[in-house]
C-alpha cells in the first residue's frame, strides 16, 4: 500500500478546505437570504457582513463540534495508513453532493453530506465496525430534532414579537426591525461559523493523527485542535460565504414564504439560538435545516397557507437523501481509491 506522506496530507487538507469553501458558498444563503429578501442589506453588503461574523466565530464557543466529527471514524480500529484515504473518499462524497444540490438550488446540509461521506468511505475501508455509530445516531437524531426545534422556536418567537408590538405603529416598528435584523443576521452568521467551520477542523484532525503529528501518547478519541487549524478553517468558510450561493438565496429568501424585516429578525434569532445551543453541546447540526425550518415556523404565524409547502417538501426530500447518497458516493470513491493505492 502507498504510505501516507506529508505531501499527501497537505493535498488532502487542501481538499478539506475546498469542502470548507463550498460549505460557506453553499450555506451563505443561510446567513444572508432573509436580510437580502427584506432589503435590509444589498447582496454585496450582506455577504461581506456574513463572512466577517463567520470568521470571528473562531474566537467564540470552543471546539466541541470538531471533537465530535473527528470521532466518527474509530481511529484505533482503522489502520493508520488508511485514514487519509478514508478522509479523501469522504470529502469527494460531500463535495459532490454539495455541488449537485447547489446546481438545483436546494438548501441541503453540508454537515450531513460530510457525515454521510465519512460513513460510506469508512465502511468501504474497514466495514461497519470502523464507524462510531453512537455519534452517527446522535447526528441522525438531531437531523430530525433540530428542524423541529427551529420551527417551534421560530413560531413562538414570532408570535411573541407580534403580541409585544400589537399596538405599535407599523411603519415605525418596521424601521426598528430593519435595525434589529442586522443584529439577528450577525448572530446567525456567527452561529453558522461556530458550528460549520468546526466540521472541517474535525476531519483535519484524523489526517494529522495519521502522520504522527501528535506523537505516540495522544488519545485518538480526544485529539487537540491546533490554533492554525482553527484559523485556516474559519478563514476558508468565510471566503466561501463571501462568494455567495445565489441560487439557494432565491429559494430561501423568496420561495418558502414572503418575508418582512420582522419575520427575518424572528427567524434568524430563533435559528441562531438553536445552533449556538447545539454548538455548546458539541452536536453537529445542519444550519441549513434550522434556518429553513425557522423561516417556515415564522411564516406559519401568518397562516399555514402563506408557506409554500410544495417547495418545503422538495427541500425536505433532499434533506432525507443527503446522508445516504453522500455515503454511497463516499463508499464508491474509496473503492476506486483503494485500487490505485493497493489496499
Amino acid at each position: 500500500m502507498i504510505e501516507a506522506t506529508w505531501e499527501l496530507i497537505i493535498f488532502i487538507i487542501g481538499i478539506a478546505l475546498i469542502f470548507d469553501f463550498t460549505n460557506g458558498f453553499h450555506d451563505s444563503a443561510n446567513s444572508i437570504s432573509t436580510v437580502v429578501s427584506t432589503k435590509v442589506l444589498s447582496p454585496r453588503n450582506a455577504v461581506v457582513f456574513a463572512a466577517f461574523f463567520n470568521f470571528i466565530a473562531a474566537f467564540g464557543f470552543g471546539v466541541a463540534v470538531a471533537s465530535t466529527i473527528s470521532s466518527i471514524i474509530q481511529l484505533n480500529y482503522v489502520r493508520t495508513e488508511v485514514i487519509p484515504y478514508i478522509i479523501l473518499g469522504a470529502l469527494i462524497g460531500a463535495i459532490t453532493w454539495n455541488l449537485i444540490t447547489w446546481f438545483f438550488g436546494l438548501p441541503t446540509s453540508s454537515s450531513h453530506a460530510l457525515i454521510g461521506g465519512l460513513s460510506g468511505a469508512g465502511i468501504s475501508a474497514a466495514g461497519f465496525a470502523a464507524i462510531k455509530w453512537s455519534t452517527v445516531e446522535l447526528v441522525a437524531t438531531f437531523m430530525v430534532l433540530s428542524p423541529l426545534i427551529g420551527f417551534v422556536c421560530g413560531f413562538l418567537f414570532m408570535a411573541a414579537v407580534l403580541w409585544l408590538t400589537r399596538k405599535s405603529n407599523k411603519e415605525i416598528a418596521e424601521t426598528y426591525f430593519k435595525r434589529l435584523q442586522l443584529c439577528s443576521a450577525a448572530a446567525f452568521s456567527f452561529s453558522h461559523g461556530t458550528n460549520d467551520a468546526q466540521k472541517t477542523m474535525g476531519i483535519i484532525l484524523p489526517l494529522l493523527f495519521s502522520i504522527g503529528y501528535y506523537g505516540a501518547s495522544v488519545d485518538p478519541n480526544h485529539l487537540p485542535v491546533p490554533l492554525w487549524v482553527i484559523l485556516v478553517s474559519y478563514s476558508t468558510i468565510a471566503l466561501g460565504t463571501l462568494s455567495g450561493g445565489w441560487r439557494i438565496v432565491k429559494t430561501m429568501g423568496y420561495k418558502i414564504t414572503k418575508l418582512r424585516p420582522v419575520h427575518g429578525f424572528a427567524a434568524e434569532t430563533a435559528g441562531a439560538a438553536t445552533i449556538l445551543g447545539a454548538s455548546i453541546a458539541g452536536i453537529p447540526v445542519s444550519t441549513t435545516h434550522v434556518i429553513c425550518s425557522s423561516i417556515m415556523g415564522v411564516g406559519t404565524t401568518m397562516g399555514a397557507s402563506t408557506v409554500k409547502w410544495g417547495v418545503a417538501r422538495r427541500i425536505m426530500f433532499a434533506w432525507i437523501l443527503t446522508i445516504p447518497i453522500s455515503a454511497l458516493i463516499g463508499f464508491a470513491a474509496f473503492a476506486v481509491i483503494r485500487v490505485f493505492v493497493g489496499y
